[in-house]
């Protein structure tokens, strides 16, 4: 029903929408709110994060968390992610092909699988000395 209820502040939610689905770098909340700021100078960080939690409720963003700090993705369509252990960048992994999951374990024991994150670990080319 939360759903249904109208929204305040819906040209902040605009704005940090906006700056989510105009980067691939996963930001934090700082970094939503440093921008932010650019267009509606007055936007308070608690407002940031407020916006952000409703979004991701909505679905319209995902958060990844590693459980020290959150990082926030404007795509929300399939795809993995990559965080370099080296300079924390999370990078976009589209090959879905990479991992294989089959449900039918879980569904046989009474689990409906909606979606699954998959968030590989390790060095990235840049840091590993490979740029591409």
């Amino acid at each position: 029903m939360e759903k249904n209820v109208k929204r305040r502040n819906t040209q902040q939610r605009k704005v940090i929408l906006e700056i989510l689905r105009s980067t691939d770098i996963h930001p934090t909340a700082d970094w939503i709110y440093e921008k932010a700021r650019q267009v509606i100078p007055n936007i308070s960080l608690g407002t940031v994060y407020r916006n952000l939690k409703i979004l991701k409720d909505e679905g319209l963003i995902l958060e990844l968390s590693d459980g020290k700090q959150s990082r926030f993705d404007g795509r929300v369509d399939q795809h993995f992610h990559f965080k370099c252990i080296s300079c924390n960048s999370i990078y976009d992994i589209d090959n879905t092909q990479i991992v294989t999951v089959d449900y039918n374990d879980l569904r046989r024991e009474g689990y409906q699988v909606h979606s699954f994150d998959v968030i590989f670990s390790g060095i990235c080319p840049k840091c590993n000395g490979n740029q591409n």
